[in-house]
């Protein structure tokens, strides 16, 4: 954190900022323990912990903060507004149409935006019409858990579930705008980070019950120690191209002259990966473990019994989403047009379409190491709770990528208010008009 970190109390707009952050994830938290109307909560909970271990729903329960083991009004949680966006996106890159209205400017953005939400609804209906008929057979078990089952308790669950997960979007969306980093982002940290006390408790279980020694313990957290270092490492690492700007002499000063460079994080893309192949893979998998096909439903168990099917496919699917959200936020052709302009260039290229294809290029490198950086990181532990290892991770990769990310990210963002209030001070001790707010 910036050496101006005790400056935070006197930043009025930063600290706003930090309160209504903070009270958003409250009401989101809050709104976790909101059951649905007809249903028998504790049944449900009791049930959730005899049928859920390691299958689709301790994934759907980790992103929803245990939303989903309780039937909440937040049980679908972000899941259908990211499978939405998701899906956009590969529309957007697949239909000149919409490609040439997402160019438009702010309003083409917005449109996109719009047939974003109207997805999110449509999904919403789908899971939430399968999430009542589970309900209503006891997720699998028979058991009584729903009070009055039938079409009535169907369509209040749809009607209930759709406006929980559209209010947690608009809370995404208020964070992002009036808080301090992405809203939706932190709201799956949240949903995370809740689970750290029960796994707490749970090693010291195991501890009295003589499952693990003290010894196993210290070796849980070296390496999940390692495991955040070499995540922190890679995260804040850059690739720096060169850039050079010629001199200008304009009357009797000389302008430019100086060396500068173009930074590209090597991972990005950063946590959009994991969440966005997380979500492709519950959506369809959730559909696959709701119906009564036989042979989905084999489908839908082999996909998440066998370790390494899910894990080739859950690779694959990060890689595949750094490639594709980096061309989404990065283009080679403005980077160098742009470097043109300003008078910019890279040492040895010719300026132009062989300064985009030199990027282009550094791009491709530096995106296949995050990609297998972000793929390494999710997937291995989950190898290392298996035989003969057995190691008790809580947590897997993804998890603990989404949550050290979104702090990097957060904290970045915090220290953006700080050293803008340091110039700030800067400028009114010199007696210079400086900026009268602060942008994030």
């Amino acid at each position: 954190m910036n050496s101006n970190v005790g400056s935070i109390p006197r930043i009025p707009e930063l600290n706003k900022r930090l309160l209504f952050t903070a009270l958003m994830l409250i009401v989101y938290r809050l709104g976790v323990f909101v059951p649905i109307p007809g249903i028998d909560p504790e049944q449900i909970v009791k049930l959730f912990e005899q049928t859920a271990g390691g299958t689709i729903f301790d994934i759907l329960n980790m992103f929803s903060g245990g939303a989903l083991e309780r039937a909440s009004v937040f049980a679908l949680g972000v899941m259908p507004f990211i499978t939405s966006s998701i899906i956009m996106s590969l529309l957007v890159k697949a239909f000149p149409t919409l490609e040439a209205m997402q160019k438009e400017g702010e309003a083409g953005r917005r449109k996109i935006n719009q047939y974003s939400r109207y997805g999110t609804v449509l999904i919403c209906v789908v899971q939430g019409l399968m999430l009542a008929i589970t309900l209503e057979g006891g997720l699998g078990s028979g058991a009584t858990v729903v009070k009055e089952a039938g079409w009535a308790f169907r369509i209040m669950t749809i009607l209930t579930l759709t406006a929980g997960s559209l209010f947690v979007m608009w809370i995404g969306e208020q964070i992002t705008e009036r808080g301090i980093g992405n809203g939706i982002s932190l709201i799956i940290m949240a949903s995370i980070i809740v689970g750290l006390p029960s796994a707490f408790w749970d090693i010291i279980r195991l501890i009295n019950t003589g499952e693990l020694t003290v010894f196993g313990v210290a070796l849980i957290f070296i390496l999940l120690l390692a495991i955040i270092a070499f995540i922190v490492y890679v995260e804040r690492s850059y690739r720096k191209i060169p850039v050079q700007y010629p001199r200008r002499v304009v009357g009797r000063k000389v302008y430019g002259g100086q060396s500068s460079h173009l930074p590209l994080k090597t991972n990005t893309a950063g946590v959009i990966p994991p969440i966005f192949a997380s979500s492709l893979l519950i959506f369809p998998a959730t559909i696959l473990t709701f119906v009564n096909v036989p042979f989905l439903r084999d489908t839908s168990d082999l996909l998440f019994d066998n370790v390494i099917i899910y894990n080739a496919i859950f690779a694959g699917l990060i890689i595949f989403f750094a490639y594709f959200y980096t061309a989404v936020i990065y283009n080679p052709d403005d980077l160098a047009d742009n470097l043109r302009k300003n008078g910019g260039f890279v040492p040895g290229i010719r300026p132009g379409k062989k300064t985009a294809e030199y990027i282009d290029k550094i791009l491709g490198r530096i995106t296949f190491i995050g990609a297998v950086y972000v793929a390494f990181v999710c997937v291995i532990p989950s190898f290392l709770q298996r035989e003969p290892f057995n190691l008790p991770f809580y947590f897997g990769g993804t998890s603990l990528l989404i949550v050290v990310g979104v702090t990097l990210d957060f904290v970045q963002q915090v220290e953006s208010f700080l050293i803008t209030h340091s110039y700030e001070g800067f400028v009114k001790k010199k007696g210079m008009k400086g900026p009268t707010r602060y942008n994030v």
